[in-house]
């Protein structure tokens, strides 16, 4: 791969470029030119270049067969087949798996559940609720990098699983599921969780977090996702006193079992912990809840004489569901995660009316079950928006999402159908930002996730433009130089485990057009960058992948190297590394 080699340079100089095209503010300039969203539902895809995008946000990338499928189907009815999709449990499954073929005393590590993670993201048929689920994993975020986690793999699998099965349901449902899963209870540290006495009070971390980061955020907003001002500061949404009195209702959950014994409650080894507990939910140990008062946003619940957890619970739940910033503040992750850093309030809006009102109506179909928080609709208010569908918005440079690593590498496999010849995706953390990714899923540094919704890359035109960048924070320039060094390896030779690696993609596709470069980048440019490709770099493609000859009495390298050469060029793209 002698071409590619030589033109590291050029690589290297397109990612440093990128870095200094968005940190430096040309992509955070605005354009006051930029149309503007009309608003309410798109229309069906009129082209391929428009059902490769649209995969691009609701899935881990596109393909040939994908894009096919949304063309043929539009993207109403692509929704419904894959909200009909059952959700299994194939992270949880496999850790199964795992742990059955373990030596007898040997554990499961991180890199098992990067297995199944790759695996789904690559091959799943429900990429939707595959995509989803890690769009929630860095909402309502867990973390095997918690040492209280870290033991506990296959529960973290079945974590995943529960986003999963809960990303086509009820907002209420998935808070709920989320307070209880055990994981979500050894990370926030809520469970084991004791009632005040003495000199001991309730841990508080859960009861600030859910506040904070899973529903209703720090200050009040307008349905648009405004924030509220009350003589021109931000009007807050809860106090000290509201972390108080909520903690005391996550008092008294625990590892689940057949019985409520103290020794079960704080994990010891009598009686003898149940071999599910690290997936089943947290069950309520009365003795040791509080029945104390517990006011929390307007709502008190009063003095008990007899301990109810699962009551008190239910109307903290409800409490924090029924607060009118859960639809804009949940709404503007979501499309954050999988279409744009910065939606418009109209935007924002449109997308909160669909989760209060339960339904998102696009000609003649609707979906949603009337209820309010329900997910399908508000996914579909999310993906089928007009600032969502609009081909213009590719060219406004105040639209999109920087395309964080683990989506990138997604989004490669999928392109080019990569395949694991041990059926397993053998590819394991991938945290080192100098050799590797810089990022691996359920593995992010804090309950904050990898990058804070609302981050701003100091000293930019994108905080001069009052933007957001979020996934900027972990882009610096060892990362940058990191992802061109790995992606150059993966492009060629494949990544995970195992000689020959692991993990393969099929080029077949892209090896017959070799002899014709313009076709050849044509095809590329549909898969991984939805015909937005600028001339400037059709042109440099063209260039480089035409310098590389085919002899034509060994033709195979030379089409391998066009290939490889293309491949790495739009994988290193600002076209591809920034999402329109």
């Amino acid at each position: 791969m002698d071409a590619v080699r030589n033109c590291r340079a050029n690589f290297l100089w397109a990612l440093f470029g990128l870095a200094a095209l968005l940190l430096g503010g040309c992509s955070g300039g605005g354009d006051e030119s930029a149309p503007a969203a009309s608003g309410g539902p798109a229309a069906d895809p009129t082209s391929q270049v428009a059902a490769s995008r649209f995969l691009a946000q609701a899935s881990f990338g596109a393909n040939m067969s994908a894009i096919e499928d949304v063309g043929a189907s539009g993207y109403a009815r692509w929704l419904d087949q894959q909200f009909a999709m059952p959700a299994g449990s194939p992270h949880q499954s496999y850790l199964v798996s795992v742990i059955a073929g373990l030596p007898a005393g040997q554990s499961p590590q991180d890199s098992h559940v990067m297995h199944t993670f790759w695996r789904q993201a690559a091959t799943a048929p429900d990429q939707l609720r595959h995509r989803v689920a890690f769009a929630l994993s860095q909402i309502f975020v867990i973390s095997l990098t918690n040492d209280a986690v870290s033991g506990y793999r296959r529960g973290v699998a079945s974590y995943l699983d529960m986003l999963g099965r809960e990303a086509f349901g009820n907002y209420r449902d998935l808070l709920e599921a989320v307070t209880l899963h055990p994981m979500m209870g050894l990370f926030l540290s809520h469970l084991r969780n004791q009632k005040e006495s003495g000199n001991r009070v309730p841990d508080q971390n859960y009861a600030r977090e859910v506040m904070q980061l899973f529903s209703i955020g720090l200050h009040h907003l307008n349905p648009d996702g405004t924030v509220m001002l009350a003589n021109g500061q931000p009007v807050e949404t809860y106090d000290q006193e509201d972390i108080v009195g909520l903690s005391r209702v996550f008092t008294g959950f625990s590892w689940a079992g057949p019985d409520t014994q103290n020794g079960r409650f704080f994990g010891s080894s009598n009686p003898a912990p149940d071999p599910n507990r690290d997936v089943l939910p947290m069950q309520a140990y009365p003795q040791f809840h509080s029945t104390s008062v517990k006011s929390f946003l307007g709502t008190t619940i009063p003095a008990q004489s007899t301990a109810d957890p699962r009551a008190d619970l239910r109307i903290a739940l409800d409490t924090l569901f029924n607060h009118p910033n859960i639809a804009p503040f949940f709404g503007r992750q979501l499309i954050q995660r999988l279409v744009t850093s910065n939606p418009s309030p109209a935007y924002v809006g449109r997308v909160s009316q669909a989760f209060n009102a339960g339904r998102f109506t696009r000609k003649d179909w609707t979906v949603g079950t009337g209820r309010r928080g329900d997910l399908r609709a508000t996914i579909a208010a999310v993906l089928l928006d007009d600032e969502a569908r609009d081909m213009a918005k590719t060219a406004d440079p105040t639209f999109g999402k920087v395309r964080e690593p683990v989506l990138r590498l997604a989004a490669w496999m999928r392109a080019f159908n990569a395949r694991s010849t041990s059926g397993n995706f053998l590819l394991g953390t991938t945290d080192d930002a100098a050799s590797s990714l810089g990022q691996s899923a359920m593995r992010a540094s804090s309950v904050f996730n990898f990058y804070r919704p609302g981050y701003v890359p100091p000293n930019t035109g994108i905080a001069a433009a009052n933007l957001v960048a979020p996934e900027f924070q972990i882009i610096h320039e060892v990362s940058v130089a990191g992802y061109s060094n790995f992606m150059r390896s993966v492009v060629q030779s494949g990544v995970g485990s195992n000689t020959p690696r692991d993990i393969q993609a099929n080029y077949a596709a892209e090896l017959a057009l070799a002899n014709d470069p313009a076709r050849l980048i044509d095809r590329i440019d549909l898969l991984l960058t939805y015909g937005t490709l600028s001339a400037e770099a059709r042109s440099a493609m063209l260039e480089a992948v035409n310098s590389v000859p085919i002899n034509a009495a060994n033709p195979n390298t030379g089409r391998q190297n066009r290939v490889y050469l293309a491949a790495l060029f739009a994988l290193s793209a600002p076209e591809f590394l920034v999402q329109k």
